[in-house]
């Protein structure tokens, strides 16, 4: 299974036998909105805090996400999930709710394929005939814990982004209806000294190029094996930046269509973003909305997600630390 030295190959091609994607009603003001299976009228949700209102959009993706596959709860093995609130409480507590076998996961805004990876490893290795993996942010909860309270009316500078509200939510199975998930590669953690939390494209950046540049040399592949590769929520400020360093890495990248998700969710004409998309649920309701319909669709045959997370604290940030980020890479096939 391990091929290279931070690459798994799975075998057995663990299926994604259903997907669930819930939003918030600015996310279902923009492009993708028709790949949404529910978008909120309301931001509360009908809860009396955003943080409720956050874990209850992943509490609907994940009973969605397992109806969508002829299921019951009862018939999961494991929930692998994770969040940007301190403590992953939303996950947590949503899990409290599902009452299924959970495993607790933080990658910051990388949760949806790090998580998506090990329940494909687990799958793979014959661990479990059905695991969900799930994640969400919401833009109350998370610009309030890691920038300024939405309430407070602050000006934002144009590298700042825009954390999605929603949550998505994937069942992987050996076997089943559904693209397969063929390898994944583990990222590292990258630290380039950044402090700004409103610049995180620039931080998370150089671990998405570093984590592609690995993928590429363990499973000795060319760029132009994908139809599509797209980061997580690297936005406008990082996408530039990305491809910078792919011209000084001597990656090839123009292979191949690369795209980002912070880029995709918004309509930057309409919508007020700043430089784009971020959060948790940014490439989760993407790559499980919208470019897996298109997979299913036939439009693409074999794409990378390389999600990306910057691994930041309130308390890290008041202490002057600078921001580590990780990425992840899953990679899908029709």
């Amino acid at each position: 299974m391990l091929k290279g030295h931070q690459s798994w190959v799975f075998e057995n091609k663990p299926k994604i036998i259903s997907t669930a994607t819930v939003v918030g009603p600015f996310e279902g003001q923009g492009p993708l909105a028709e790949d949404f299976d529910v978008i909120h009228a309301d931001l509360y949700m009908g809860q009396d805090s955003w943080e409720k209102a956050e874990k209850t959009l992943l509490e609907e993706s994940a009973q969605l996400a397992i109806r969508h596959a002829g299921l019951t709860k009862e018939q999961i093995q494991f929930y692998f999930g994770g969040d940007l609130m301190n403590q992953i409480i939303s996950n947590s507590f949503a899990a409290r709710t599902l009452s299924i076998p959970y495993i607790g996961m933080f990658g910051a805004c990388s949760t949806s394929m790090e998580t998506l990876a090990m329940a494909a490893y687990v799958v793979n290795s014959g661990g479990a005939k059905y695991v969900v993996a799930g994640t969400c942010s919401h833009n109350g909860s998370v610009e309030k814990q890691f920038r300024y309270p939405t309430e407070y009316g602050s000006q934002k500078p144009p590298t700042a982004q825009f954390t999605v509200t929603g949550s998505g939510s994937a069942v992987v199975s050996p076997e089943g209806d559904g693209p397969s998930i063929t390898s994944a590669t583990i990222g590292k953690v990258i630290d380039m000294g950044i402090t700004d939390p409103f610049n995180m494209g620039a931080a998370m950046a150089p671990a998405a190029v570093d984590t592609i540049q690995a993928h590429f040399r363990d499973l000795q592949i060319e760029p132009s094996y994908y139809d599509l590769i797209v980061t997580g929520d690297l936005s406008k400020v990082g996408y530039a930046i990305a491809n910078d360093l792919f011209v000084r890495h001597n990656i090839p990248i123009k292979q191949t269509t690369y795209q980002d998700c912070g880029m995709m969710i918004y309509d930057y004409e309409k919508q007020q973003v700043q430089a784009g998309a971020s959060g948790c649920a940014c490439s989760a309701v993407v790559t499980y909305g919208h470019l897996l319909n298109r997979v299913k669709r036939g439009e693409l045959n074999r794409i990378l997600v390389v999600a990306t997370g910057a691994l930041l604290s309130p308390l890290s940030f008041q202490q002057g630390e600078s921001i580590p980020c990780i990425a992840h890479a899953v990679s899908i096939e029709a």
